[in-house]
């Protein structure tokens, strides 16, 4: 009785707005917003300028302000979900969600070893469902089931496989013979694995976010002709993003009842890159904070100075979007097309 007291008390607070019972964020830097604080990892980001634009600061967020999930949540009327690492996050406060993303994390476990300790996704799955088992003391099994299948999960996976792994393969001679589609083959084997584990757990509908240009960030145009993406890195990430899109199409024919969505991140990114007057973006080809060519050789440091006038930049630093640009990519995958979000937006997906 008290479980099912509790459950109504949460659910009544949140119906004013909230149009699913949780969010589940699964992923890397670019949703991380304060588990790599508890690691012991060189990918941090708990010191300004990160946090310049975010009430609460420095958070451990990789963005000036807020990120994609964040905007997605007020978007589906819920508060900011905590960080699983954080002591905090436990009893009435998982029960909006838990955010189990990390910096430097992979689909495959050794990526971004080169940084230290991280959540990979393995590991990410290990901590949900932690995080399920004092969810089913509080609610009850079948409240629990109610709960998981209207919720919602967003994975947001592959950049780092690529960044810090098959990209250097003095480190991760692992991977240094696969071709790019033997690679993207692999990446894509271990995380249907995953996906369908996260199903037998209960979750039901899933926004997996495809890798964006890769090339065209700071960081590795750093590397290439003035003016120019490295065309060879976007060339790289395309059969992952191929392989993405017809695995969610596989994986619905599998899971009538559950929804799986591919976020069209390259495609939502590669607009902005090639018309950024439309978005109200003068600096696409740099950093708003970092150090060396294009802002991007070495990334933002403590008590940096960044750029003042961050709305009109693309990149936040050598690897990440601004809070500007971050919106702009949620507000896509909320309301988008199917050829943002295929085959129908998060909006459409809260609504089953």
């Amino acid at each position: 009785m008290v479980a099912i007291l509790m459950l109504l008390q949460y659910s009544t607070q949140l119906a004013v707005a909230a149009q699913v019972p949780a969010l589940w964020v699964f992923g890397d830097s670019l949703v991380d917003d304060g588990n790599n604080n508890f690691l012991s990892s060189l990918a941090k980001a708990n010191y300004r300028p990160y946090g310049i634009d975010f009430f609460q600061g420095p958070t451990g967020r990789f963005c000036n302000g807020r990120t994609i999930v964040d905007f997605l949540g007020e978007m589906l009327g819920l508060p900011y979900v905590p960080a699983f690492a954080d002591p905090n996050t436990r009893g009435g406060r998982l029960l909006s969600g838990v955010n189990y993303a990390s910096a430097a994390a992979g689909i495959l476990d050794e990526t971004g070893g080169n940084y230290g300790d991280r959540f990979s996704l393995s590991q990410q799955l290990i901590n949900f469902e932690t995080n399920l088992n004092d969810l089913r003391s509080m609610l009850g099994t079948g409240n629990l089931n109610l709960y998981l299948a209207k919720s919602i999960a967003v994975m947001v996976f592959g950049s780092n496989d690529y960044l810090n792994n098959y990209l250097m393969p003095p480190l991760y001679k692992s991977s240094y013979n696969y071709t790019p589609q033997q690679f993207a083959d692999l990446l894509l084997n271990h995380y249907a694995r995953q996906l369908v584990a996260l199903h037998s757990l209960g979750l039901r509908k899933f926004l997996l976010a495809g890798v964006g240009p890769l090339g065209c960030i700071p960081n590795q145009r750093a590397m290439a002709p003035p003016g120019r993406c490295l065309d060879l890195v976007n060339q790289i990430v395309g059969p992952f993003n191929v392989g993405l899109r017809s695995m969610v199409q596989q994986l619905n024919d599998k899971f009538p009842g559950a929804i799986f969505v591919y976020g069209n991140t390259y495609g939502i990114l590669g607009d902005m890159l090639n018309n950024p007057a439309t978005y109200r973006f003068t600096t696409i080809d740099r950093g708003c904070c970092g150090i060396g060519r294009n802002q991007g050789q070495i990334t933002c440091l403590p008590l940096s100075v960044p750029c003042p006038n961050r709305n009109e930049y693309l990149f936040w630093d050598a690897f990440h979007l601004t809070q500007a640009a971050n919106e702009i990519v949620a507000q896509r995958a909320f309301r988008g097309s199917p050829n943002d979000c295929y085959p129908i937006n998060v909006e459409q997906m809260a609504q089953l």
